[in-house]
């Protein structure tokens, strides 16, 4: 008899155990892909935003001024220096309206807010919802009034209105919360020569910014990483404990094999075979249902343009090859177990 069809023969006839053991690895392999695949899309997200501005350094009030706005002499020492060039200015400021705490923020790009209606005073939906707002209503700001254009459907959550970046500008008297710029020369260079000669405003690096974000996508993917693994981990151990209780239960079959001329290298070969198949048809099924796990919680979180972010060769082929590895390795002391066996102790075992 084949060892290896023995190993499918015992899957089989333990269904239900096998089952069971593989649930363990199911679960564990989908909550690892959905974790990281989750984390990996929100990284290309969060990239895709900080890389879709062109710009060098970023220039916002220092924290020692104690205000988050610059006024409009500092903007305009800003704009007249040579060495910058391509600004693009942001004004938000917040502003009590109906007993609400509402922020306000200046836009240049119309692009980049999603909203029924047009551009001009768009509102979010939390707006809306809370102050009772809609197309066509009118919302008092800075002794003005503005009438809403527009609703935001990205459901950002929170009180928030998009305005012309003009507008915002001019509410506010010409002051300004950032101010991003191209530069002529190197960034790191530029940002540290207006610091010295600009008083009150912070210069960064888009490098600096990109390095900060990079580790804080770092750091998420490592620490989902380590939770979905602990998941992944349970299902092993129940594979050990499977195969241990096979050996057990398989102590006379075994003996029995033994004496009729199989060497203990097939014995422990069939014992592995066996792990390594319950972990290869765990991390499959684990990895379809994660697969499917993503595209309903990227449907849910408006991220399906990051889909195939979320779903990396080398994260779908890993988690395979790693349960199966691990589950091989698992089954390891059972197979040496099973290949010591005493031949006459064995055949004596009812």
């Amino acid at each position: 008899m084949n060892l290896y069809n023995l190993a499918f023969n015992n899957i089989r006839r333990k269904k239900l155990r096998s089952a069971l053991t593989m649930l363990g690895i199911i679960i564990g392999a989908a909550t690892l892909v959905v974790l990281l695949g989750i984390t990996a899309g929100a990284t290309s997200a969060v990239k895709a935003e900080t890389d879709q501005y062109m710009y060098d350094v970023v220039i916002t009030p220092a924290s020692s001024t104690g205000s988050y706005l610059m006024d409009a002499e500092t903007v305009s020492k800003i704009r007249s220096r040579s060495n910058l060039f391509d600004f693009r200015e942001v004004t938000s400021f917040r502003e009590n309206v109906d007993g609400k705490d509402v922020i306000f923020e200046g836009t240049n790009d119309w692009k980049q807010v999603k909203l029924n209606g047009t551009p001009g005073v768009v509102i979010s939906q939390q707006v809306a919802d809370e102050l009772g707002y809609d197309i066509g209503s009118k919302i008092k700001v800075k002794d003005q009034e503005l009438t809403v254009t527009g609703i935001e459907t990205s459901q950002v959550q929170s009180l928030y209105v998009y305005i012309d970046q003009d507008t915002a500008k001019q509410l506010v008297d010409g002051k300004v919360s950032a101010i991003y710029a191209r530069t002529n020369g190197d960034p790191k260079t530029v940002a540290d020569e207006i610091e010295e000669q600009i008083s009150g405003v912070s210069v960064e690096t888009k490098s600096e910014k990109v390095a900060e974000v990079q580790e804080m996508t770092d750091q998420a993917l490592l620490f989902m990483g380590f939770i979905a693994g602990i998941a992944l981990l349970v299902g092993i151990i129940s594979v050990i404990n499977t195969m241990l209780i096979s050996v057990m239960e398989r102590t006379r079959e075994l003996g029995i094999l033994k004496a009729t001329g199989f060497t203990n290298r097939e014995i422990k070969g069939s014992i592995l075979f066996e792990s390594g198949l319950l972990g290869l048809s765990g991390g499959v099924i684990g990895v379809i249902l994660g697969i499917a796990g993503i595209m309903v919680i990227a449907n849910v979180l408006k991220l399906t343009e990051y889909i195939p972010d979320m779903m990396p060769l080398w994260l779908i082929l890993g988690v395979i090859a790693g349960a199966t590895l691990l589950s091989v390795l698992a089954g390891l002391y059972p197979a040496m177990r099973a290949s010591k066996l005493n031949v006459v102790e064995a055949l004596r075992n009812e």
